[in-house]
């Protein structure tokens, strides 16, 4: 079984709370964690229909035959149980004894907010981050081979091929999590959606593009942007808010968390094809993206993740805020550095002057160095960008 760096962290949580919530994306790996980390427990799972009608038929005497705690499975099938656990938590006192997974925000996270605030400790669980593939020793050598995988557990314990996995999980999600939260009439409009998100990943979202090229309205986009992302499938980075006297855009960047999943929507086939493939390097950025994600989820804190944009198109891919200053990082698929990959970089810290920290690029080759001043980082000395983050 592949060690999951969120383990210290579940462990930590359930020190400190009655209940802990674990929530992410579908097949990300929040079952096997739970289970692992919380043996002791009786588990059900609320998408067995005997289960689920008794929970909501008697949510009390369900809770009755777990006074010793337990795993609940896909709580969010079952709202009427967060009320009756509210309770019970209260009368008791003990720490860690519920724990919680659910693969929707909206289901679990709504109704942690109204009533177990203040009792929960939320852990969102991604799936496999680079560094926990690498420490298992399954990592791909080959970047474009990795990117087009993914990091999803089942590729990683069953033999199955990416192609096949993201159909199934793509319509699976569209079936079930969809239907759920909203009412799609038009199924192949929504699809659409999907795949015209995938291909502006790692680029501005605009609103009004999105709703035009999908022919729905604005509104509509807005709310089903607002579904994939409590599902997991994607988030949004804001723009910096210093502007050093420039006009800056005001648009958010659009990211998915899972590159394989960003290649099976854009229809790639191969990996040999991604490396040909015209979006490589929003793929490649999208990587780096989701892994400074993880980093961040894993242990329990935000994200600290800006861009920088001015209106002439210059831009920085990620600014962190940190004690030392503004740090600014650039990334770059290619294998070989140009001197062009330093241009929007050299701008930024002309305008940034003693607010800038040391600058970085991470590209797609093989070797760590310096050059103009620049801390040049091989994808496999990811970590060293982690490193930089505020915790």
């Amino acid at each position: 079984m592949i060690h999951r760096k969120a383990t210290d962290t579940l462990l930590r949580l359930a020190r400190g709370y009655p209940v802990i919530a674990i929530t992410g994306p579908r097949q990300s790996g929040k079952t096997t964690l739970a289970r692992k980390c919380f043996g002791d427990r009786s588990y059900v799972n609320l998408e067995d229909p005997d289960q689920l009608d008794f929970a909501r038929s008697d949510p009390k005497r369900f809770l009755d035959r777990y006074s010793k705690g337990a795993v609940f499975d896909e709580i969010q099938r079952c709202p009427a149980l967060f009320s009756y656990l509210q309770g019970v938590v209260d009368e008791g006192g003990e720490m860690g004894r519920f724990v919680l997974t659910g693969s929707q925000q909206f289901g679990v996270l709504s109704e942690i907010t109204q009533t177990l605030a203040g009792r929960v400790g939320i852990l969102h669980l991604l799936p496999f981050s680079i560094t926990e593939l690498a420490e298992a020793g399954v990592v791909k050598e080959d970047i474009d081979a990795m990117l087009f995988k993914g990091m999803y557990p089942p590729l990683y314990d069953r033999e199955v091929q990416p192609r096949d996995w993201f159909l199934d999980y793509v319509n699976t999600y569209v079936e079930r999590d969809v239907r759920q939260l909203i009412n799609v009439r038009d199924l192949s409009t929504f699809n659409r959606f999907v795949r015209l998100c995938a291909a502006r990943t790692g680029q501005l979202l605009n609103y009004s593009d999105l709703a035009g090229d999908t022919g729905v309205s604005h509104n509509t986009i807005r709310s089903w942007l607002s579904i994939m992302e409590a599902s997991y499938l994607l988030f949004s980075i804001q723009p910096h808010y210093r502007n050093f006297s420039r006009r800056l855009v005001k648009h958010p960047k659009l990211y998915f968390y899972d590159t394989g999943l960003v290649c099976y929507l854009l229809g790639i086939q191969s990996e040999e094809q991604l490396g040909i493939h015209p979006n490589r390097g929003a793929v490649f950025e999208t990587w780096v993206a989701s892994e400074l994600q993880k980093y961040s989820f894993n242990r329990h804190q935000p994200s600290p993740l800006y861009f920088w944009r001015d209106h002439k198109g210059r831009e920085i891919d990620f600014i962190i805020e940190s004690e030392k200053g503004l740090i600014p990082i650039e990334v770059k698929s290619g294998k070989t550095i140009g001197r062009d990959f330093f241009s929007n970089l050299n701008d930024w810290l002309r305008l940034a002057g003693g607010e800038a920290a040391e600058p970085y690029l991470v590209y797609g080759g093989e070797e760590s160095f310096t050059r103009q001043s620049v801390n040049v980082i091989s994808r496999h000395r990811l970590l060293d960008v982690f490193e930089l983050l505020p915790y």
